[in-house]
């Protein structure tokens, strides 16, 4: 080799040399050193501890009880209505505008007014109800389950009688009912001529003919009547006509007539 090709030579490895330098930068790494503390030594016959692992999620183990899932909203309750059972037996409570009256159910003494009969049987009873000085008053009450309110009055001028009897004519007779209210007396029959009804205080005989065994009825600027009992009893005749004068009586002093 020649001096002068070794010296292009030369020149040649130092450009190349020098090219390589300015373009090393851009391919530099940085490596960094990271130093770390070791944790101090732990007395001896005691663990060492160590970093505490970061928890991952992970599969529960076969057999491990499953986590408890949060209970869903309770749906709110609705309330229940219990209807309340009817009751099977009655319950009367009886009052009188008289204190004191004696109260009886069936021919059994309940006690005396204002009283409460409790556990009646359904159906139709009896009552029966006394004070002195008064008329009983008796009367068929149907009773039904649960409370009734009963007011017995005996201030209160009731009557509600009747008697079949025979209308005695001049000629013949006939047949038919006589019937008496607080309101009046009346004579219902078939014979058209003969019936009447009139208020009590109206009336200007009506009394009870022994020996002839009849009832005689006036009625005032009317006519007069002869009643017989279909079978000749005079008593039931007195009876009737005695219910009907007590009736009158106390229409004559201004007591009141029932209502019902």
């Amino acid at each position: 080799m020649s001096a002068r090709t070794f010296a292009v030579a030369i020149a040649i490895g130092v450009f190349v040399a020098g090219i390589a330098y300015l373009l090393l930068p851009r391919y530099r790494t940085t490596v960094s050193v990271v130093t770390t503390t070791p944790p101090p030594a732990a007395p001896r016959g005691e663990p060492v501890p160590t970093a505490a692992a970061p928890e991952t999620p992970s599969a529960p183990r076969a057999g491990a009880p499953r986590a408890a899932r949060k209970p869903a909203a309770a749906a709110p309750e609705v309330p229940v209505v219990v209807e309340p059972a009817a009751p099977e037996l009655g319950t009367l409570r009886i009052a009188t505008d008289v204190p004191g009256a004696s109260v009886f159910i069936d021919r059994q003494f309940i006690g005396t007014a204002p009283v409460t009969a409790e556990k009646v049987k359904p159906g139709t009873h009896q009552l029966n109800v006394t004070a002195e000085g008064f008329d009983g008053i008796a009367r068929s009450i149907d009773v039904e389950p649960g409370p009734r309110d009963l007011t017995i009055r005996f201030k209160e001028v009731r009557l509600n009688a009747s008697l079949a009897v025979v209308h005695k004519h001049r000629i013949g007779s006939c047949t038919g009912q006589l019937v008496a209210t607080p309101q009046g007396l009346r004579y219902e029959t078939s014979e058209k001529d003969d019936r009447f009804e009139v208020p009590l205080k109206d009336l200007e005989t009506f009394a009870i003919d022994y020996q002839d065994k009849n009832l005689k009825v006036k009625v005032r600027k009317g006519k007069q009547y002869n009643f017989t009992d279909p079978d000749g009893n005079a008593d039931r005749l007195f009876v009737f006509q005695r219910d009907v004068d007590k009736v009158r009586q106390r229409l004559a002093k201004g007591d009141a007539a029932a209502s019902d």
